[in-house]
């Protein structure tokens, strides 16, 4: 999990504008995912002002300037711009009030602007910060986009996950991340898989080493990141261990507060790996679309013994 972010880091990847304060962008970090739309702020309470958050303003916030006196602003914006305070962020091609130009001036704050609605890029920029500062799990496997599913391999140490990710680029799915995988939950349904960045695009083969993904098979044969839709997991075959041979099982995993679909498929010499689990993933959303070939054979089933009954 990242500490902070700086406000050079937020203009670039939610694409803002520099309005005032350019020098100051790498100095100044952003330490909550919170954004603050100051309102009562302009009236002069203070008492509970977030000062260590992203202030965004709006047409509703620089209409209500306007009404106010230039003594007035002039004290609001001197008591809005804390030390703590990252940035300001005018929405909508807004010019900022002067009074807050000079007031952010004095406290070496940055102000942003951009074209966007103040909605549009409240919600940018949660989903970037909340992305980079939220809580991170390392976890050991694989992660793979198979049909623009994301799913995650695991198992032992050994047991041929990254080769089987090999032989799934090979029939045209997407690398996230080899070996350990960085994951985090973006919100109540979602969790989110990414490479660290000294793994980024490698994988590595036992017998040959480290290869390049991005290099050998192209820009389309790597992704950044992906939401984890699956988890395969790979056993060693046993005949004292039952594997789920109807697909009626609902086996989940827990990270953080999102469960995630699981099935174990068991290793054996002579399976092919790689289609097994890209059949895995076409099942899945399958049965996401509602179609589910259990329920297809329960009814086949049903209805030979309701046949065979009659003719007894």
């Amino acid at each position: 999990m990242a500490d902070s972010v700086t406000v050079a880091e937020l203009v670039k990847n939610v694409r803002l504008n520099v309005y005032a304060g350019e020098k100051y962008l790498e100095d100044r970090l952003i330490t909550t995912s919170d954004i603050s739309r100051p309102g009562l702020e302009l009236t002069g309470y203070f008492d509970y002002y977030p000062a260590k958050r992203v202030q965004l303003l709006g047409i509703t916030e620089t209409s209500f300037t306007k009404k106010m006196t230039n003594k007035e602003l002039t004290k609001v914006m001197e008591e809005m711009c804390q030390p703590e305070t990252p940035v300001f962020v005018v929405s909508t091609n807004i010019e900022p009030p002067k009074q807050l130009v000079k007031a952010a001036e004095d406290a070496k704050i940055p102000i942003l602007g951009t074209k966007v609605t103040t909605s549009r890029v409240l919600s940018n920029m949660t989903n970037y910060l909340e992305g980079k500062l939220a809580e991170r799990q390392s976890i050991h496997g694989v992660l793979v986009d198979i049909y623009g599913l994301g799913v995650l391999i695991t198992g032992d140490s050994g047991i041929g996950k990254s080769e089987t990710a090999l032989e799934l680029i090979k029939r045209g799915h997407r690398l996230i991340a080899d070996d350990r995988v960085e994951v985090h939950q973006q919100d109540e349904q979602t969790l989110v898989g990414e490479a660290p960045k000294i793994l980024n695009h490698l994988l590595e083969i036992r017998g040959i080493g480290i290869i390049d993904v991005m290099n050998l098979f192209g820009a389309g044969a790597v992704r950044s990141q992906t939401p984890i839709d699956l988890i395969v997991h790979l056993e060693n075959w046993s005949p004292d261990t039952p594997f789920d041979r109807l697909g009626n099982g609902t086996e989940t995993s827990q990270f953080f507060d999102v469960e995630v679909p699981k099935v174990a498929i068991p290793v054996k010499t002579g399976r092919n790996l790689a289609i097994i689990i890209e059949v895995a993933a076409m099942n899945f959303r399958a049965r996401s679309m509602g179609y589910d070939a259990t329920k297809v054979f329960d009814e086949n089933l049903n209805s030979l013994i309701k046949e065979n009954s009659k003719e007894k």
